[in-house]
């Protein structure tokens, strides 16, 4: 097979930051994707739908000229969110989803939830709604060991959650265990997951070859291979509880290359060529349309792309770095030359 053709995809987890990196980043989000759910952890996060509106003004100011792409916004949940905003938010149509962070669990996320028993009321609210609440899904208690942390969130946060509110409509974000492909694969047509591409790719081995590897930490940490295999797996097997959520999560070098590095994976500029290089060695390319374009929409109740795309078999190296100075980013896979790239 020398091209794939297929709907457009959309991106239903992306860190678009703001500011001058918003400007660096988003193009190569918008270059690949029609949609994205924008994830909310700014600083202060997007609690309200004041901040999404303003947001999503600055997103589509900062959009290449011509681009076709459109942000979809998600509310920052707090110990102290109101549920009538969000409800509000989710019946104008500002806020696609709400996100839950435990508190101190990845990045900007100081402000996510600290007790579970204060945004029940808005939990009830976004269930009764039939609002996607999303989670990044691991315990912050730094008592569990950071391989463990989203295994552990499953059995002492997801799982009772679900039992009380059997009725959520949830995302579980970026997994990366054989235990969390299990729990969703058992847990009915209400609990889906974001599979990334640098999950797909790395097993925990890769932050340390030939010495600590700074531009492959992110959180959820890369695992055990047995996990990785999981993952693959599960995203290749046709199942709709499965779909693409890049996780593109970009730091500049200051940031990355420092006594205590920031987590993130800047995959933005070749996700779907390194989601295309997993399908196709997985010889599921027949597989590929479905988690890429069609589950995610069907799970969010939005049409799939009317567009179509087009990958074809052609080298497409990847830059060491993307821009210089202040604002200097290293994409994935930097340095390498992937098989597939996606045509103009």
């Amino acid at each position: 097979m020398e091209t794939i053709t297929l709907r457009r995809p959309d991106d239903w987890h992306v860190h678009l930051r703001d500011g001058a990196m918003l400007t660096q980043v988003l193009r190569f989000t918008a270059r690949q994707f029609a949609r994205a759910i924008v994830m909310p952890n700014l600083v202060p996060p997007v609690t309200d739908i004041a901040a999404a509106h303003a947001y999503r003004d600055r997103i589509l100011a900062a959009l290449p000229a011509g681009a076709d792409f459109t942000p979809l916004m998600t509310c920052y949940l707090t110990d102290t969110t109101d549920p009538g905003e969000v409800a509000r938010g989710y019946e104008e149509g500002v806020f696609a989803a709400v996100k839950l962070y435990p508190a101190h669990a990845t990045t900007n996320s100081a402000s996510g939830v600290t007790d579970y028993a204060r945004v029940l009321p808005v939990l009830e609210r976004v269930a009764a709604l039939g609002m996607p609440l999303l989670i990044h899904g691991e315990v912050s208690d730094l008592e569990v060991d950071v391989f463990d942390r989203e295994a552990v969130f499953i059995d002492r946060v997801l799982d009772p959650l679900r039992r009380r509110l059997p009725e959520l409509r949830i995302v579980t974000e970026h997994i990366t265990t054989a235990e969390a492909v299990a729990y969703v694969e058992s847990g009915g047509p209400n609990l889906t997951a974001t599979i990334t591409a640098h999950h797909l790719v790395l097993n925990r081995n890769a932050i340390f070859t030939g010495g600590i590897r700074p531009h492959l930490y992110c959180l959820p940490i890369a695992k055990r291979e047995k996990h990785r295999r999981a993952l693959r797996r599960a995203a290749t097997s046709g199942s709709p509880r499965f779909f693409l959520g890049t996780d593109s999560a970009p730091h500049p070098v200051s940031a990355k290359e420092t006594a205590c590095g920031c987590a993130g994976i800047f995959t933005a500029p070749c996700a779907l060529e390194t989601y295309a290089e997993v399908f196709e060695e997985e010889g599921a390319l027949d597989r590929f349309e479905a988690f890429a374009a069609l589950n995610g929409p069907e799970f969010y109740r939005l049409p799939a792309s009317e567009e179509r795309v087009t990958l074809r078999r052609e080298p497409l190296p990847m830059p060491e770095a993307i821009s210089e100075g202040e604002h200097k980013l290293v994409p994935f896979r930097a340095g390498e030359t992937l098989r597939w790239r996606l045509a103009e």
